[in-house]
């Protein structure tokens, strides 16, 4: 093996092992070894030492909506990797809608890669799109290199991915299984969502209900019924509602290939705290209340759900109308991430150590990015260096991201991301970035 091209050493570095002292070796962009904190650098090799800041593995944010092309006045390649390196996220996955052609087609998906390709500052992979009729897509778009497959069970909210109805759930389910595949599931039952009031007017309690925990409970039980029955491996995206966990728990005590990711807004902000008109903190499925919020922690914690992924779903300021019927939602997250869970995390006793199996190693796992997630020898020297006991307010014009509407607007977190490493090339630093350097990744 050749000998190193670079050295980071710090003092508190998260390793699959935990945190120590080491000193991380890199060569041909890859991590050739951890090493003793005092092991010296080669004669000729570079070394960066960070002191006491935290070396984490550069984060994998599985669950991004780019947009582009088609919607790019909502984000776009360039802005949003752009932001991801500002808050330490060297890998993302995007969405296969939102972007006008959606990732639904084998020309659909060339098409978005031929925007990605010169815009991208940190590694970027694509869902494909399921929807109803384009099941002989799906294996050509696997082929392809898709990581796996979006659906909904209710209404997307744009008219080019229409959800599954219950026979396509079933079609799909049998064809993605039959290769191996991944489904990635909006999980919202559409005809408990049509039984709840309406979502008109200013006041969040409104829209609270609009949205009940009963729908996602349903449809979630509908998806591991459809793992049961065809072996599909099947995952729920941005869960919110804390009565969905009993049924994922008992899935994966039987062996079924289920698995479960949370959003960093659903781990960290509470119905009772958000002001009425406020659609920035508008999503589908919405933030809940405070004891649901504790009941994800513990989800967290048991390993009931393997994923922490930001769901940035970003528009245009003037779609953020102050009319929770109205309004566009998603939530802008995608540079604050790291800092808004780890502020909560270690309120409530977590370590590093959890944030990044959360945001990292589970993402990384879920995707199928091998390379990806753990700082250890032979992983993608991807790295992310954190000063964890300092703080800023979140001002969301100083952010990356295009359009400056965030519900972390006027908060203050813990974690100030100094640097961020994409394959042993700095490509930001202290607020500074390189030039784009992220490639296009493919399933393995």
């Amino acid at each position: 093996m050749a000998g190193p091209e670079l050295v980071v050493r710090s003092t508190r570095v998260v390793t699959p092992g935990g945190t120590r002292p080491a000193s991380v070796a890199v060569a041909d962009g890859r991590i050739t070894a951890v090493l003793p904190h005092s092991a010296p650098a080669p004669p000729g090799v570079p070394a960066e030492d960070v002191g006491d800041d935290v070396l984490l593995p550069g984060l994998v944010d599985t669950h991004v909506h780019v947009n582009d092309p088609g919607r790019t006045e909502w984000e776009g390649f360039a802005a949003a990797t752009r932001a991801a390196a500002a808050g330490g996220v060297t890998t993302l996955v995007d969405m296969p809608l939102n972007s006008v052609p959606p990732t639904t087609t084998v020309t659909g998906l060339d098409v978005k890669r031929a925007v990605a390709r010169p815009a991208v500052h940190v590694d970027v992979g694509f869902w494909g799109g399921a929807l109803p009729g384009n099941r002989a897509e799906l294996r050509p778009l696997h082929d392809a290199g898709v990581l796996g497959f979006k659906a909904f069970l209710s209404p997307s909210g744009v008219e080019e991915f229409p959800h599954l109805g219950a026979d396509d759930l079933e079609a799909v389910a049998r064809e993605v299984a039959g290769f191996g595949g991944l489904l990635i599931v909006h999980a919202e039952d559409p005809d408990r969502l049509g039984r709840a009031p309406l979502p008109e007017g200013p006041r969040y309690a409104d829209f609270l209900a609009s949205r009940p925990r009963e729908a996602e409970d349903a449809a979630v039980a509908r998806l591991v019924a459809a793992a049961e029955r065809h072996g599909t491996r099947i995952h729920i995206l941005h869960l919110s509602s804390a009565g969905a966990l009993g049924a994922i728990a008992a899935a994966r005590a039987r062996g079924l290939p289920v698995t479960a990711e949370t959003c960093p807004h659903f781990l960290t902000l509470t119905a009772e705290e958000v002001p009425d008109g406020a659609t920035e903190f508008k999503c589908c499925p919405p933030i809940r209340e405070a004891g649901n919020r504790d009941a994800l922690w513990d989800a967290l914690a048991a390993g009931v759900l393997q994923c922490v992924v930001s769901d940035h779903s970003p528009c245009t300021a003037d779609l953020k109308v102050p009319d929770f019927g109205r309004a566009w939602g998603g939530i802008s997250s995608l540079q604050l991430g790291l800092p808004a869970v780890w502020t909560e995390a270690r309120r409530r006793g977590h370590t590093l150590d959890d944030v990044a199996r959360w945001m990292a190693t589970g993402p990384a796992a879920l995707a199928g990015l091998a390379r990806k997630g753990a700082v250890e020898a032979g992983r993608d020297a991807d790295l992310t260096v954190l000063a964890p006991d300092e703080t800023f307010t979140v001002d969301p014009a100083a952010l990356h991201h295009r359009n400056p509407v965030t519900a972390y607007a006027g908060r203050t977190l813990y974690g100030v991301v100094r640097s961020t490493w994409l394959r042993g090339r700095r490509i930001h630093h202290r607020g500074v970035l390189a030039a784009p350097a992220g490639r296009l990744l493919e399933r393995t």
